[in-house]
């Protein structure tokens, strides 16, 4: 069976004939061609496939794509503005090591992108809470939280 939806996914108006089995991971890699959004686990654990909806971080491999019908979807490749400059995340996991071999690195900056959305001055503690669903497997934890804490240091995201 099918369903017609319409969402906003990074900033544009899309209508979609989904499969009602679909997960938001499988509509946005494997039919929309958005391949930052990673499949990791399958299960939820590792957090890889993290995207944001409705401001709120969330699983896509656990998410029906028809759940999204109405809502507004952000995801990494929404995040670097139209002439390629990189959102100020994207940059501080660059300069400050948090890409190492970079399968994690979309899950991880959605994550911190929904936390400091929420609460732009998130300390220590709160960031590592905000991450504990993503899962690094070169173990670059310091370097990721080195890199969301120097964004929220300079003032933000929306710079």
């Amino acid at each position: 069976m099918t369903t017609n939806i319409s969402f906003s996914l990074n900033g544009d108006e899309i209508s979609y004939e989904v499969k009602d089995h679909w997960t938001l991971l499988h509509l946005l890699r494997e039919e929309m061609g958005m391949i930052g959004t990673k499949e990791g686990c399958g299960n939820g654990e590792c957090g890889a496939c993290t995207v944001i909806v409705d401001k709120l971080a969330i699983n896509s491999c656990l998410y029906l794509a028809i759940e999204v019908d109405g809502k507004t979807i952000e995801t990494i490749e929404g995040l670097a503005s139209t002439d390629g400059i990189l959102h100020p995340l994207q940059k501080s996991f660059v300069e400050n090591g948090g890409i190492q071999c970079g399968f994690c690195s979309p899950g991880m900056i959605m994550s911190s992108k929904a936390l400091l959305d929420e609460n732009p001055s998130a300390n220590h503690e709160e960031i590592k809470h905000a991450l504990a669903g993503n899962i690094c497997r070169c173990t670059g934890y310091v370097q990721i939280f080195e890199s969301v804490e120097a964004v929220k240091n300079m003032g933000g995201q929306n710079e």
